[in-house]
């Protein structure tokens, strides 16, 4: 399943804030905090991050493709994907990847979507969210 939105700012802007660990839990629902070695991801970067419930899981960046896609394994399961669509210089779609299992926490990530967007823009031009079955 995916969950699809259109951004009005180029895809570079999008990825910086999307692989940034000091970002995350201004546009991630369920982060809290992040304890990362660094602050931008890499391919097998590993930390952990407090949830929204309050319990610390760990974190490993499993996929990396600089600059369309981060995948990650969290408390060792492989969890969200993420990735970016070039649609032109002045805009990008961000798609969240996820197993149809986890089909509510769709909303979640239709929430970090429009908060990604906020960020990338100030404020979010496009509404447009979509959930893809896969």
């Amino acid at each position: 399943m995916q969950v699809v939105k259109r951004i009005n700012a180029p895809l570079e802007r999008v990825w910086e804030i999307l692989t940034d660990t000091r970002q995350w839990s201004t546009w991630g629902p369920s982060v809290c905090q992040v304890d990362s070695p660094q602050r931008f991801i890499c391919s097998g970067l590993q930390g952990r991050l407090k949830t929204a419930v309050g319990i610390w899981v760990t974190f490993e960046i499993s996929n990396f493709e600089a600059p369309i896609y981060w995948g990650w394994k969290v408390a060792g399961f492989t969890a969200t994907g993420h990735r970016l669509k070039k649609l032109n210089e002045k805009s990008c779609e961000l798609i969240f990847e996820l197993p149809f299992a986890a089909f509510p926490y769709a909303l979640i990530c239709r929430q970090a979507a429009n908060r990604i967007a906020r960020l990338a823009l100030d404020r979010s031009k496009d509404g447009n969210i979509k959930v893809r079955m896969k």
